[in-house]
């Protein structure tokens, strides 16, 4: 079982004043986030990207590499790649470059993402949302398994013998598919026999017939059905106790909600947030936080749970009180519950 955070460098400030905007600030705490937490024993720090005013990632593989040259075991991913607009080639060759950086340790998590400011940005129709991002993966795919490459496709110019470098010092370079729950993305996943990343912020029963459809398919795939990875990610917040995470969360999470547009511009009500976390959302005290953690593994049987840990731009000393206890508090118990070796 695998244990770790993941982050999209949030900059908007709030009511407090107290986060910081600053997009230098903002990037030294990521690369010493992803310290703290290798020194912590956590497997996993993901990055996300954006291209808003809002976030500092829309380069995410920059910070990585800048985090690889700070940290000696965490895994460095992507969390997730927007492939739909992006150039297969080029990413392939930026994780290869920092899978060399990092001596083994970088991952592509790759998904169609849920903001789309990058498809007109990069001059993507909107309108080949879904065929953008299969015909990508499948060049990514073939990109990693040949060294030299022919190929003709609809949304990028034909390449012709052309050689990718440098390969990555990891064979294969790992790449997981993220969803959100559409059935068609499970199978997709499936049918690939990739590892696959769910992303939701309440309870893991909504994710049961997806998981389903996922091993199904790729059993029809001829794929082994035992070496199949899951992963499960989301919002979190870790407090001392119960009532005081709830607390103190909550001003952050509902502006969050609020500036993200996912409450229609009103504020969140504090009952809904409550009734939130009472379905599944990780925020709460170590135990609380751990038995969601188990429940993902129970019911989806997912081997890596990753914890966006600074959702609503928190003030820092709430993000490294939450990672401590992350770290001290929980990654032990969940280790030891399901007999994974710590460190």
């Amino acid at each position: 079982m695998e244990l770790g955070i993941y982050t999209f460098g949030e900059i908007n400030q709030h009511p407090d004043g107290k986060a910081t905007t600053d997009v230098t600030t903002r990037l030294d705490q990521l690369v010493e986030l992803a310290q703290n937490a290798d020194r912590g024993g956590l497997d996993v720090i993901a990055l996300g990207e954006h291209h808003r005013p809002d976030f500092v990632l829309s380069a995410p593989e920059m910070v990585l590499a800048a985090m690889a040259t700070v940290t000696e075991r965490i895994r460095l991913t992507s969390g997730v790649t927007v492939l739909s607009s992006q150039d297969p080639v080029r990413v392939y060759q930026q994780y290869a470059t920092l899978d060399h950086l990092s001596h083994g340790r970088a991952e592509i998590i790759a998904g169609r993402g849920a903001f789309t400011e990058s498809f007109p940005l990069f001059g993507y129709d909107l309108a080949d949302y879904d065929e953008l991002f299969e015909e990508k993966l499948s060049m990514l795919l073939e990109i990693r398994q040949h060294d030299t490459l022919t190929w003709q496709g609809k949304h990028r110019p034909s390449l012709n013998q052309a050689s990718i470098v440098p390969r990555a010092k990891q064979e294969p370079l790992p790449v997981w598919v993220a969803i959100g729950g559409t059935p068609a993305s499970a199978m997709r996943a499936g049918l690939l026999g990739l590892p696959m990343m769910m992303g939701f912020f309440t309870g893991p029963e909504q994710f049961v017939p997806r998981v389903e459809l996922y091993r199904r398919a790729a059993e029809q795939a001829g794929h082994d059905p035992a070496q199949l990875r899951l992963g499960a990610s989301g919002h979190m917040f870790i407090g001392k106790t119960s009532q005081g995470a709830r607390d103190s969360f909550y001003p952050y999470y509902a502006e969050y909600m609020r500036q993200m547009g996912l409450t229609g511009g009103t504020v969140f009500p504090r009952d809904a947030y409550d009734h939130w976390i009472e379905r599944g959302l990780p925020v709460g005290s170590p135990q609380q936080v751990t038995d969601e953690i188990m429940k993902r593994v129970e019911l989806l049987g997912i081997d890596r749970f990753l914890g966006q840990i600074d959702v609503g731009n928190l003030p820092w000393p709430m993000i490294n009180e939450s990672l401590e206890l992350f770290m001290t508090e929980v990654l032990p118990v969940v280790k030891r519950e399901t007999g994974a070796v710590i460190g």
